[in-house]
């Protein structure tokens, strides 16, 4: 008795079967509907930005006035050079607010200065209303 590849148990030839098995679609097809539900809110978020304009050619660009804080090792403040102690700080940074509110301070510290002193003029500088604050 002769047996092939396709009999079955009695013998008879079984047809072969062809379709596509979809399962591995199906997969992919979630997947990328998956990618696509999170991806689109973000392309279509828009981003509130504030580009700088270019003033007109026949106005006069005035720079901003700098001043200088620095915060020594010891906790000391000096603005511009003249030591200060915190609530004169805060005078002084409310006044230059006042006079120019788009004034920068340039806030830096001694290299063995305390921590919480720095912290102190940043926060400082930021209650006084000077809303331009560099670190050096």
């Amino acid at each position: 008795m002769a047996t092939s590849m396709f009999a079955g148990d009695s013998g008879s030839i079984r047809a072969v079967m062809a379709e596509m098995n979809i399962t591995p679609l199906v997969d992919v097809m979630l997947v990328l509907l998956v990618i696509f539900m999170i991806a689109a809110p973000m392309v279509t978020r828009s981003i509130d930005l504030k580009l700088p304009q270019v003033p007109p050619p026949d106005t006069q660009v005035t720079k901003p006035p700098h001043l200088s804080l620095r915060v020594l090792d010891n906790g000391q403040f000096t603005l511009e050079g003249v030591a200060l102690s915190e609530q004169a700080l805060a005078s002084a940074l409310g006044e230059a607010a006042r006079h120019a509110p788009n004034t920068i301070v340039d806030v830096a510290a001694g290299e063995n200065a305390d921590y919480q002193a720095f912290t102190t003029a940043l926060a400082t500088a930021r209650h006084s209303g000077i809303s331009n604050i560099a670190l050096q």
